[in-house]
């Protein structure tokens, strides 16, 4: 099993008018079930004269945690759809709450489903995936003399220069996937001539588009 997974990039808001009923969809990103929670009580109270705020979650590489919620609409046709419909997408987690005004017209067991469904599917789409690794963040230390070679080679490779510094010397903050970790130490070196200072200063979980 590996750390890895793909999440939404940001939070983010869709709706859609299907036969008179408005489907608000809301996705956020969170860490933990009670962070779910608090989400969706969140949205409740954004929207407090909706018919449904239906939800679901999924939490942990390989959806340890999952839960559906079809708020008063008829069993099967909400919470599940919109959970299906997060895993279908190998998305990882993310809470999403579907809030419903009633337009009137019902919609059937199968009008409900694709709804549900629909809103999701859509949100993702609109707001992209990105695949959130396990990565180091290093601190690189150089002379000036040694800047021109580096930043000119540096820019062709997968490394995320995130800030510079300049002191007496100059100092890159750098992100690298850990499984890139040991080529990009062996990177610095061979374009400094070793004399390059390189501390790695945490290990972190950071998105990298896919």
């Amino acid at each position: 099993m590996t750390d890895n997974y793909i999440t939404i990039k940001d939070e983010t808001e869709y709706e859609e008018i299907i036969n008179k009923s408005r489907f608000i969809t809301n996705l956020h990103r969170v860490a933990t079930e009670e962070e779910a929670k608090e989400f969706i009580a969140l949205i409740k109270s954004r929207h407090k004269g909706a018919n449904h705020h239906c939800s679901a979650y999924t939490i942990g590489t390989e959806h340890h945690i999952q839960k559906a919620n079809d708020d008063g609409e008829p069993s099967g046709t909400a919470g599940v759809p919109i959970l299906e419909t997060l895993k279908k997408g190998d998305i990882h987690n993310v809470v999403a709450v579907v809030t419903r005004y009633f337009g009137g017209i019902k919609l059937g067991t199968g009008g409900l489903i694709r709804a549900y469904q629909s809103g999701v599917s859509e949100a993702i789409h609109q707001v992209g995936k990105t695949h959130m690794q396990q990565a180091e963040r290093y601190v690189i230390t150089m002379n000036y003399e040694q800047t021109g070679k580096f930043e000119h080679q540096i820019e062709a490779t997968p490394y995320d220069v995130v800030d510079q510094s300049y002191t007496d010397k100059v100092s890159y903050t750098i992100d690298v996937v850990t499984e890139q970790a040991e080529a990009f130490e062996a990177f610095v070196g061979n374009q400094t001539n070793g004399q390059a200072a390189i501390k790695k200063e945490a290990s972190l979980m950071l998105p990298f588009d896919l």
